[in-house]
This record gives C-alpha cells, structure tokens and sequence, in this order.
C-alpha cells in the first residue's frame, strides 16, 4: 500500500530533518564554544601571567647584577638593597611561573634555566665580589673576576630571550587555536542558518504545492457553490486530510441541495404563517385598546355607584355594609390600576415607539413633576451627583416611566423614622461596560433582601401585603422592559447596604452629555 502523508506528516518529516541538523549544529557549536573558552582560560589566566611573572624574574635578575656593580664600585652597603630585593622579587615570580606553568614543562624547563644560570651567577661572581668589596675604600676591581660575571650574565640575558620566545610562541599557538575555534564555530552557524533557509524554501514550496493550490481549488468551488449553484461538484485532490475535507464538502453540498428542496416548499408555508402572525398581533393590539375602555367603564361604574351607596345610606348601614362598599370601591380601582399597568407593560417596544433623541435630564425633571406631591408629602430629598445626565436615542414618554416607577419606589418604601434621601448617580461605564452610561438610583429606604434582587422584576412579584404597601407588583418589571427595550440592562447592587440601589446602563449616543442641573442640585 504506497504511502500516503497528510499536510502534517510532511511538515512533520521536514521539521524533523530541520530539527535534527539544527540539534547537530548546536551540539558542534557547545562543543566548539567549550574549547574556545577552554584555550581563552588558557591564555587569560596561564599563558599571560607567566609573561608578566618572567618579565617580574628578569627585572628581577637585572635590578641585582645593577646593584652588584654599583656596590664595586661605591663599596657603600646601601647599593646591596637592591640586590637582596630582587633575590626576593626573583623568588616570588619564580613561584609564580611555576604555579601558572606547572603542566608545561618546556615552559618550566626555561625557567629551571634561568634559575640554575642565576644561582651560577651569585656564588661564582656576585658573593665574591660582594666579600671582596671593603665597605668605605678605593677599592680595585678584578678583571678577570668582573669579566667572567659579564660573560655569565650575558649568558642570562640569552636564557631571557629563549624564555620569551618560548612564551610568545605560546601564546600565539593559543591565540591561533582560538580563532580556529571561532571559524569552526562561525562555518557550523553559516551551515545551520543556511540549512534552516533552505529548509524554510523546501517547505513553503511543499505547502505551496500540497496545501496551498488544493485549497485554493476547493475555496473556488466553495464560492461556485455559494453564489448558488449548486450543481458545482467537488472533486477531491492533494493530501489525505484535504482530500477528506473535500469530500467532506461535497457530502455537505449533496445535503444543502436536499434540504433546500425541503426549505423552499417550506417557505411557502412560513409565509403564509407569518402574515396569520401579523394578523393575529394587530387583532391583539386593537383588542387590548378595546378591553382596556370595555373594562374601564364598567369599573368605573362600580366604583361610582358604589360610592353613591356609600354617600346616600352613610348612618343607615352597619359597620359591616359600610366594610363591603369600602372594599367594592377599593377592588374597582386597584382593577382600574392593574389594568392600565398591564397596558402600559404590553405597549413598551411595540404601539407607536418614539425614538427620538432625549435629554434623561428633562425626562427626570418630568418625572418628578409627576411625583411633586408625594415627595412634598414625604420631605424627600433628590440629589444628583457625577456627570450630567446624558442625551440618549429612546421614547421620552417610556424613559419618563422609568424614572416615575424607580423615584416613586424610593420614596414609597422609606424606613420608618427617616426623611427619604434619593442619590441619582451618572458615570461612564468601564471594562464589560464600555460604550455605556452607568445611571444609579440610591435611596436611604428599607432595601431589598439579596434573595429577591432577581424577583422583583418578575410581572407581579411582590414582597409585601398590599395592607402595607400599595402597588401592582409591575413596576420594577415594566422599568426592566424600558430599560432593555433602549439597549441597557437593569439590576440591584447587593454590596449598597444602606437601602436599596439599582444600576441601569443606557448606550452612549452622544458624545456630549447634557443635563438640566449640575452635581449637588438638590430638589
């Protein structure tokens, strides 16, 4: 069975021989760097001091044949410090070369020279000389002895140059193999870079050729397919994983062409329900307007002829009967309430939406207009705080509604014994918020328990009796309607514990916010 790679089996054999060449390179280059650091330990701390300690051995040397000569001449003691200061020195760079030198013993054996020339030197010409000399007298040099010191010495000076050479020599043959390193080191990259180029060619023409043009022929006969026709068949080629796309594709196209037979005989029919749909929602709407004055009246009457009894037989019937009218009128208008709450729930986004660009500003300032009397009532205090409060696309009449329903809510749920103090808050929103206002809504009242924070704007969700609080349990639910029909969302902070507070965002569709007021205006 011949072989058959995908794309990742080809890119896989041409990564690994790349792999394996750049693993054999890096191996050669440690290797050479090894070395080179090995010779340049050499020469930096072998090869160099010993230079500096012999160059230390010869001044050494020179600095007593000097004082020798001065001391014959003078006869003074002072002319020998000198002399035994440099047997000293002598000694010291002796101990140095030896410890630099120790493995090298051509090295060594220079120094062994000189040393043994030296010692020669000393006890055949200098010590005598020294002994001979009367400290403070003429004294007379002896030719043959100062002549035999010259040719000793000389003979010295000749080990100097021999001990040099030998050092210069290697060092140069250190530095030599040094930069043979190095051109080993620079041929193994050249080598390896020149491999990874070529290699990178070898691959885009392989992807070229086996990923690149399949491809490219299956993407023409994907845009034959999806300018819509159909009947373009897909013919599968290049590697296996391409090839099993194509056919992949091709069993689609076999399965779009039988679903969009089934689809277009069931277009018809979605038509047809659709326009029973619009049908059926403009028959609700306009039964929502007529139930809404159909039920009215009734309720209206209820609640007025109920009030007549009340007024005409007042003192006639017991405290009982007065009771049931009570309760008669009270039922008629919490009906009338709940009726035209659940209108003005159903209307939002769909009966005659404005979307017009609105100051929240002056949809606020009518909406505590709206609620004048209760907040004199109250004693509520209304500040606002932040930014201004910005221009947005929406329905004034709704965005008035919200505001309506979130003061009102603030100022009828106060803490008992506390004067109802309301914070509206503008900021830009940040992070997830970006592109959004953050408008908060903060009251001093008795809050909202975190275990009802998703409740309460649910249609009818109430935490309280109604003898305690008045209200159809539409409210919270109709701002989060408002609030989501103009592209926000709507929620309660839980971390505020000093009442309630709650947050909506409002896209930002202006770039600059206007407000009737400016921060710390208190109503």
């Amino acid at each position: 069975m011949r072989w058959q790679p995908t794309v990742q089996g080809w890119q896989n054999l041409v990564l690994s021989i790349l792999g394996i060449v750049v693993l054999a390179g890096a191996i050669g280059v440690v290797l050479l760097l090894d070395r080179t650091d090995d010779a340049s330990r050499r020469l930096t701390a072998e090869i160099q001091p010993a230079r500096i300690a012999a160059y230390q051995l010869q001044a050494a040397l020179r600095d007593q044949e000097t004082a020798v000569r001065g001391y014959a001449i003078a006869g003074d003691p002072r002319f020998l410090d000198p002399y035994y200061a440099g047997q000293n020195a002598e000694h010291a760079a002796a101990q140095e070369i030896r410890r630099y030198l120790g493995n090298r013993t051509e090295l060594v054996a220079d120094l062994d020279a000189v040393e043994h020339a030296a010692a020669a030197w000393r006890s055949s010409y200098a010590e005598p000389l020294i002994t001979g000399v009367r400290p403070g007298a003429q004294n007379v040099p002896d030719a043959v002895l100062a002549e035999r010191g010259k040719a000793q010495f000389d003979a010295i000076r000749g080990l100097f140059e021999t001990q040099n050479q030998h050092l210069s020599q290697t060092r140069e043959e250190a530095v030599e193999a040094i930069e043979r390193m190095r051109t080993w080191r620079d041929t193994i990259l050249v080598a390896v870079v020149a491999v990874i180029f070529a290699t990178t060619i070898v691959l885009a023409l392989l992807v070229r050729a086996a990923v690149t043009r399949p491809l490219d022929a299956l993407a023409r006969s994907c845009r034959v397919i999806t300018s819509g026709n159909f009947d373009e068949k897909i013919v599968p080629r290049g590697p296996r994983d391409i090839r099993a796309i194509a056919s992949d594709v091709e069993d689609m196209r076999q399965r779009i062409i039988t679903e969009l037979e089934s689809t277009r005989s069931a277009q018809a029919q979605l038509a047809e329900q659709a326009l029973d749909l619009q049908r059926s929602n403009a028959e609700l709407e306009q039964f929502a307007y007529v139930a809404s004055h159909d039920l009215q009246e009734p309720l209206r009457k209820v609640a007025a002829f109920c009030q007549l009894l009340e007024k005409r037989y007042r003192g006639k019937l017991d405290a009982r009967g007065m009771e049931y009218i009570e309760f008669a009128v009270d039922g008629a208008k919490r009906m009338q309430v709940l009726i035209n709450d659940l209108l003005a729930f159903s209307r939002v986004g769909r009966l005659n939406a404005a979307s017009d660009e609105v100051d929240l500003g002056n949809t606020l300032d009518d909406a505590l207009g709206n609620l004048s009397t209760v907040i004199e009532e109250s004693g509520a205090q209304i500040e606002r705080r932040g930014e201004p409060l910005p221009r947005v696309t929406g329905d004034p009449t709704l965005l008035t509604m919200l505001w309506q329903n979130l003061i009102g809510n603030a100022v009828k749920f106060q803490r008992e014994g506390l004067t109802p103090h309301i914070v509206v808050d503008c900021e830009k929103g940040t992070h997830e918020r970006d592109g959004t206002w953050l408008i908060t809504v903060s009251d001093n009242g008795i809050g909202i328990p975190e275990e009802f924070v998703d409740k309460v704007f649910v249609i009818f969700q109430r935490l309280h009796g109604r003898d305690a609080y008045t209200g159809t349990g539409i409210g919270l639910a109709l701002c989060k309607k408002i609030v989501e029909h103009h592209g926000g969302s709507i929620w309660i902070d839980t971390s505020f514990t000093g009442g309630a507070r709650i947050r909506f965002t409002t896209p930002i569709t202006a770039d600059e916010p206007v407000a009737a007021t400016t921060e710390g205006t208190t109503e």
